[in-house]
């Protein structure tokens, strides 16, 4: 057996396990024993005169560590990271083109401590009237479609961007081929001027969604018509194709499907569709229904020798046709040139109307153009300044009043 002066003496202090450290076998005499415990008394009463702590000296100590939850008020990264983040790591250029901000260095170097210019596009002024609008919709057998309302209220009309007054040259331009890709469509959006008017096709996913999106950043927007190419079916626009060979009725229902995709477009742009809109029997029947619905239709200039302001004007449907593409050759340079001409003709006619695509290269050559564009003295306008314009089909040929 042991005593408690084995304890005092042989223990480590804080540690609870008596077989910390070994035993000795010789036992003190009590006098001794005394005489230990006296000079352990001494040395606790120096620790705590030197230290003013009464556990001086102690070779140990104890601490609680605990890993707690991040409180529910701090939003965790993915949580609070925007949908284009999710997912794959993006590069600098997608979620450039995604957010729209821009980032130049002037020097051109890579360097990471290069000097930077970072551009932040900002918010439109101008507001677009909520759609859909019940006053100017009814319902059809594939879903809504636009109608005139009391009053002749038209869609084109109500949804249209407002042109915002000025003087001199005008350019109004479409984009089209939007609702399909989504990083395409979200840096369409976010990048292009509000101005700039976007086409969506009726074949993308979640367009009201998109619709939405884009009239909230102060685009109007139109609707894609898939027709037939001459060279229909090797060229296939989609499964609700417009063809020239069709019935009347057949026509008429895929086009209302069409429209039944999303709300507040303001008109129709031809996908494809050169062989329907050359053969004016077929065309009429689909121009007259978006008359008597009160909308627009484009040309967007891209096949020659068609009907569309023959029949337009017999259908009193407001229409305007792209004197230019902007992008029929994909380089930037011939995209460049064609910027430099739609501008001379501007000043020339006083305004035009251009259409292109939605690719990623037309896109970012649209938005260097446009940032100093009215530095240059050039207005952008949307397309239904042109569809609005008294006399209902828009002949450009002409100075702008």
């Amino acid at each position: 057996m042991s005593d408690a002066a084995d304890d005092i003496l042989t223990k480590p202090l804080g540690v609870a396990d008596k077989a910390a450290r070994p035993r000795f076998a010789l036992r003190p005499s009590a006098g001794a024993a005394a005489g230990v415990g006296a000079l352990v008394v001494a040395l606790l009463a120096g620790g705590i005169a030197l230290t003013g702590d009464p556990r001086g000296g102690e070779p140990r100590a104890q601490a609680l560590i605990e890993i707690r939850e991040a409180p529910a008020s701090v939003p965790r990264i993915a949580e609070a990271a925007p949908p284009a983040a999710k997912g794959p790591a993006q590069s600098a250029s997608e979620v450039e083109q995604a957010s729209g901000v821009s980032v130049f260095r002037p020097d051109g170097s890579t360097a990471p401590d290069a000097p930077v210019i970072i551009r932040v596009p900002n918010a439109t002024q101008v507001k677009l009237a909520p759609a859909p609008d019940a006053r100017l919709t009814e319902r059809g057998r594939h879903g809504p479609l636009p109608r005139i309302g009391e009053g002749r209220l038209r869609p084109l009309d109500v949804y249209a961007r407002p042109d915002e007054p000025g003087t001199g040259p005008r350019i109004a331009v479409l984009v089209s081929g939007l609702g399909i890709g989504e990083m395409a469509t979200l840096g369409a959006i976010a990048r292009l001027p509000a101005a700039v008017s976007l086409a969506l096709s009726p074949y993308g996913t979640d367009l009201e969604k998109t619709a939405a999106r884009a009239r909230e950043a102060g685009h109007e927007i139109l609707l894609q018509l898939p027709m037939e190419p001459f060279d229909y079916p090797d060229s296939d626009p989609g499964p609700q194709t417009l063809l020239a060979s069709a019935r009347p009725g057949e026509n008429l229902d895929r086009a209302a499907w069409a429209m039944s995709r999303f709300p507040g477009f303001v008109g129709a742009v031809n996908f494809m569709g050169a062989k329907l809109m050359s053969e004016a029997g077929a065309l009429e029947p689909v121009l007259k229904d978006l008359s008597a619905r009160g909308l627009g239709f484009v040309d967007d200039g891209a096949a020659p020798g068609t009907q569309v302001a023959t029949v337009a004007a017999k259908s009193k449907l407001p229409s305007a046709r792209a004197e230019i593409v902007i992008d029929a050759v994909a380089r930037p340079d011939a995209i460049d040139a064609e910027l430099a001409r739609l501008e001379t003709l501007a000043r020339q006619k006083g305004l035009v109307l251009a259409s292109s695509s939605a690719s990623p290269l037309t896109i970012e050559r649209l938005s260097r153009w446009s940032r100093d564009l009215e530095a240059r003295g050039i207005r952008l306008v949307p397309v239904s300044a042109i569809l609005r314009r008294p006399g209902g089909v828009s002949k450009l040929s002409s100075a702008a009043p």
